[in-house]
């Protein structure tokens, strides 16, 4: 018979499975590129505007037409194809964030994370297939409404996905064993003792500290450290084993979607197709989170559940959506008010250096493609095998980094400090092509090849640095309110993907060479260093476990 915690994980990693799918395979590549074309097919060559610019390229594989193909929006004003997706995603982000905002603490109640992730998951999906049936003249409006549907379906679900991490890892036989070693030993010598708490100020170096050290005292806390660093390294292993199980279905799907894109040419249709086998995909293996994700039947709901209505609605059995919303919106402006911020301070230095690393490694994933089709002249189909080889390598570092965490005892904070530096010497690489030794040879990312190789390298990292950014930052949420603090790590993630976008097409226009962007990429990456350094993790941990909703009601 499974066991509940079996059932629960299994509900977990199969989301991981159908969700992580359409973000590799739909959202960030052929999305896009889908967009794109659609907006080329209905497009005008500028500056006459007279002749379409399918008349010249009828798919992505040929070269491009002479001059911007641009398109009308709304009847009345001209805007670059390429432009229309990067508007539509801007647009997605933006209702993302938002919609995060408005129904993230419904993601803390399970029997409300269940409904919320799966409706998403499937609201998300059905906008994604409906595109096999849009065709190439329809408005722009459709497919734009139908990709931000799917996008914001998609990242409100990983949200509530997010939220069961912390409880999931704390349920793990191999933490409920370290748990259960602390509690019988605290019940032998200090009955009173909380093994899941951190050690109160008394016997954290607090003045009432005594002068001979209690040597029951240092071993408790030996083992309560114990229990703690065994919770850290669990929840990143089944953070790191979630994404490197999505990456492996995402890298299967597309080698099965770019079958018929080969066949088609890179026609509008094969990329549609692609896009709907995706939203299949999340939708088909979806179901067994339905199946096994605790929901309703897990607990009834208390008064003591009510921290974003009232207590009293909750008690009678009403529940009302505006008033959620509308308590979501007030109690995000009460969770960023400075009084708050400094009592947990080291959760928010966190989500500083995570506002700076999550924008430095998009950014520097959408610089790469355009620079290797910009300046290295790399075909589509090219720039497609680099899509499939950066999670094939983040597989790989998925699981090799937890290995080597475990074998040399290092904490979280040590990875993602390593993964951090590793990261920065792609941008650095890519400073290097100024170098004239490098020009018209090998070296400094001037030559195709080159991008293969950093492609391994970047993915072999980045699927690691995903997944303990997510772990870490588990470790410094009050408990009980994981779903809220991880909407707030998304929308941390999204808002910064505006910036680092920006400055580089910034830099692009001012000086006619990408290139240029490396350098601020590299900055970028180092000034998250001595943000991410000044965690305090077991302060943190401390600040986290002490922190309570009333704390900012009254």
């Amino acid at each position: 018979m499974v066991s509940e915690f079996k059932r629960k994980y299994y509900g977990w990693l199969s989301y991981a499975f159908a969700s992580e799918v359409f973000a590799i395979v739909g959202l960030t590549l052929f999305l896009p590129l889908c967009l794109e074309q659609i907006a080329r097919d209905n497009g005008y060559l500028f500056p006459d505007k007279t002749e379409r610019c399918t008349s010249a390229v009828t798919s992505l594989d040929k070269t491009s037409p002479p001059g911007r193909c641009v398109v009308k929006i709304f009847g009345w004003f001209w805007i670059d194809s390429a432009s229309f997706s990067l508007y539509v995603f801007s647009a997605s982000v933006l209702l993302q964030a938002l919609f995060v905002i408005s129904v993230g603490g419904l993601a803390n109640y399970p029997p409300h994370r269940k409904i919320l992730l799966l409706s998403c998951a499937w609201g998300g999906s059905l906008a994604a297939t409906l595109f096999l049936a849009v065709p190439s003249n329809i408005p722009l409006l459709i497919p734009a409404l139908l990709a931000i549907i799917a996008n914001v379906g998609f990242g409100t679900s990983v949200v509530a996905m997010n939220g069961y991490l912390p409880s999931l890892a704390k349920e793990s036989p191999e933490v409920v064993k370290a748990a259960e070693v602390v509690k019988a030993y605290a019940d032998e010598e200090h009955p009173i003792v909380d093994p899941t708490d951190s050690a109160d100020d008394d016997h954290a170096g607090g003045i009432n500290e005594p002068l001979v050290r209690n040597p029951v005292s240092d071993q408790l806390k030996l083992l309560r450290t114990e229990y703690e660093n065994e919770l850290s390294r669990t929840t990143s292993r089944i953070s790191a084993f979630g994404i490197a199980l999505g990456y492996g279905a995402g890298i299967f799907l597309l080698f099965v979607a770019l079958i018929p894109i080969t066949m088609m040419k890179g026609s509008t249709f094969s990329l549609r197709l692609a896009i709907s086998i995706s939203g299949i995909w999340w939708a088909v293996f979806s179901i067994p989170a339905l199946a096994w994700l605790p929901g309703a039947q897990s607990r009834p709901l208390a008064v003591d559940d009510a921290v974003w209505t009232d207590a009293e609605t909750v008690a009678v059995g009403k529940w009302s959506l505006w008033e959620e919303v509308k308590t979501a919106w007030q109690r995000l402006g009460k969770m960023l008010r400075w009084s708050e911020i400094k009592k947990l301070r080291n959760t928010f230095k966190f989500l500083a250096a995570w506002f700076l690393l999550s924008d430095s490694f998009t950014t520097i994933s959408g610089t790469a493609i355009l620079f290797g089709k910009t300046v290295l002249n790399m075909k589509p189909s090219a720039l497609i095998l680099i899509g499939i080889i950066v999670p094939s390598s983040g597989i790989l570092g998925s699981l090799f980094w937890p290995r080597l965490q475990r074998r040399y005892g290092w904490s979280n904070l040590q990875v993602l400090l390593t993964l951090l530096v590793l990261a920065s010497l792609i941008p650095l690489y890519g400073c290097l092509g100024f170098l004239r030794i490098f020009r018209g040879g090998f070296g400094g990312l001037t030559t195709q090849g080159e991008m293969y190789g950093l492609a391994v390298y970047f993915g072999f990292n980045f699927g690691a640095f995903n997944g303990y950014a997510r772990a870490f930052y588990a470790e410094f949420l009050p408990p009980g309110d994981e779903a809220r603090w991880y909407g707030l790590f998304s929308i941390t993630d999204k808002s910064s993907s505006f910036i680092g976008p920006l400055i580089v097409g910034l830099i692009s226009d001012l000086t006619g060479n990408i290139r240029y962007a490396f350098f601020f990429l590299v900055v970028m990456f180092w000034a998250a260093v001595p943000v991410l350094k000044s965690v305090d993790v077991e302060r943190g941990r401390r600040d986290a476990q002490n922190y309570k909703y009333s704390s900012i009601s009254t």
